[in-house]
C-alpha cells in the first residue's frame, strides 16, 4: 500500500502544480503558469502530498481554498460543521486506480486538522471517475449547479462525506 505524507505547500511545489497538463476534457482543471495562481497555492490551506521517496503526486487544499465563489451565492458553505475540501492528482497518475487510497489517506490527515468536522467537496459533473473514487469513500452526491468559467457553463455536483 503506498503511504503519502501531506506537507504544507512550498514554493517550489506550486510552481510545479502549476505547470501540470491534463489530457481532453480534464484540461480544466490546468492552472496557469502565473505568479498569481502560484501565491493562491501558497496563501490558502494548501498541502502538498508526496511518495514515499519525497516526489509530488498531489495536493489538498481545505476551508476557503477549497470553495466556489457562486457557492456562497448557493448556500452551500452556511454549515460550520463541514470542512470544505479539494484535490488533485499529477495528470500521469489520474485514472491508474490510486485515487481512493489517496483520497482516504487525504481524508485522515484532513481528520487530525479538523476533528469533530464533516467534509464536503463540489467537483464537475463530467469528471465521472473522481465521482467514482468519492463515493467509493463514502461521499454522498447532494445538489447540482451550475457556475461560468471562461464564458461556459459548466454543472457541478455537491458530495458530502458520510462517516
Amino acid at each position: 500500500m503506498q503511504q503519502y505524507r501531506f506537507q504544507p505547500m512550498t514554493e517550489e511545489f506550486a510552481a510545479i502544480i502549476c505547470k501540470w497538463r491534463y489530457p481532453g476534457e480534464y484540461s480544466f482543471y490546468d492552472m496557469e503558469e502565473t505568479d498569481e495562481d502560484i501565491a493562491e497555492l501558497l496563501e490558502g490551506d494548501y498541502y502538498a502530498a508526496l511518495d514515499f521517496k519525497g516526489d509530488l503526486i498531489g495536493f489538498i487544499c481545505s476551508g476557503n481554498a477549497a470553495r466556489l465563489p457562486i457557492g456562497h451565492q448557493i448556500g452551500i458553505y452556511n454549515d460550520p460543521s463541514k470542512i470544505d475540501i479539494g484535490l488533485g492528482m499529477k495528470p500521469d497518475i489520474t485514472g491508474k486506480g490510486s485515487g481512493q487510497q489517496f483520497l482516504t489517506q487525504a481524508i485522515h490527515f484532513l481528520k487530525e486538522l479538523y476533528p469533530a468536522h464533516s467534509f464536503q467537496l463540489v467537483v464537475a459533473t463530467f469528471n465521472e471517475r473522481a465521482i467514482k473514487v468519492y463515493e467509493r469513500v463514502g461521499f454522498v452526491k447532494g445538489i447540482r449547479f451550475i457556475n461560468k468559467r471562461n464564458e461556459q457553463e459548466i454543472e457541478f455536483l455537491v458530495m458530502n462525506l458520510m462517516d
